[in-house]
């Protein structure tokens, strides 16, 4: 995505509509606007007002950050702020992050930011870590390229390429839903990393889900871990940092890695 600097709004609203793959008739019926008039904004012909750089970007599902650029771009203010960690006004959603984290211990749940980078972890992620190299834990945090750099936990999933996969195809989906280039540079970095491949040849036992899910298949020295995986985000954030943080909380797939992580827990306290 070019940046704001060297389009006006119109060139910038019409990337994104076309990155979400909508006509012009298509967002404008979603938008209750004439086709004439969303083309004459595109065009630059008509300039916008504030609301409707806000309400395109709402039918657009453009993220806060990017519809920042879009007010800036058409000489507005930037409407959405992103505070530090520590104002008082995040209080209630950091208090919200940190309850969800611990409540679900003694199974694993970290929060990123949009870049995946480690923000919060509760602690069952510990365990998870071992055997990575002290190089990829020093900050930020990237669980990405802990999850598939080979010094990290590669040599410990059971199944690599599947769960490579799996990540892959989720970072390429936030990358078209956010034209954002960092992602895109990571994306590059993990795709050059060795291939693993699975390792039902070893002879571990491992759970199937039918199709239903995609699991984390993770040997330890307890055995090995079965686990699929929730995501939650904050639907209503209106500051930038809140909108981009995401919680990755991971659930035993069968009764034998549910006790085995139990039995973990307990040995941590």
């Amino acid at each position: 995505m070019n940046s704001a600097s060297s389009m006006n709004v119109g060139s910038l609203l019409r990337e994104w509509r076309e990155r979400r793959s909508l006509s012009q008739l298509a967002l404008a019926c979603e938008a209750s606007i004439s086709q004439r008039h969303l083309s004459f904004v595109e065009s630059g012909r008509s300039t916008p007002s504030r609301d409707m750089i806000i309400h395109l970007a709402e039918q657009l599902s453009i993220p806060l950050r990017e519809r920042n650029s879009l007010l800036v771009a058409a000489g507005f203010a930037p409407l959405y702020s992103q505070r530090p960690p520590e104002d008082p006004a995040l209080g209630p959603t950091s208090e919200a992050v940190a309850a969800i984290l611990k409540g679900h211990e003694p199974y694993p749940a970290i929060a990123v930011d949009r870049h995946w980078n480690l923000l919060q972890a509760n602690a069952a992620l510990p365990f998870m870590l071992t055997g990575v190299d002290p190089s990829l834990l020093e900050g930020p945090i990237n669980v990405l390229r802990i999850a598939l750099h080979p010094k990290g936990l590669m040599p410990r999933i059971l199944n690599h390429a599947e769960w490579r996969r799996h990540l892959l195809h989720r970072l390429d989906r936030e990358i078209s839903n956010t034209a954002d280039p960092k992602l895109v540079e990571l994306a590059n970095e993990l795709k050059s990393y060795p291939h693993g491949e699975n390792r039902a040849r070893f002879g571990v036992e491992m759970p199937n889900l039918g199709n239903v899910a995609v699991m984390l298949q993770l040997s330890s020295d307890f055995g090995p871990l079965s686990l699929i995986s929730t995501t939650t985000v904050f639907g209503t954030a209106l500051d930038i940092g809140l909108a981009e943080l995401t919680i990755e909380t991971f659930f035993p797939a069968d009764p034998d890695t549910g006790a085995r992580l139990r039995q973990i827990g307990a040995t941590q306290k």
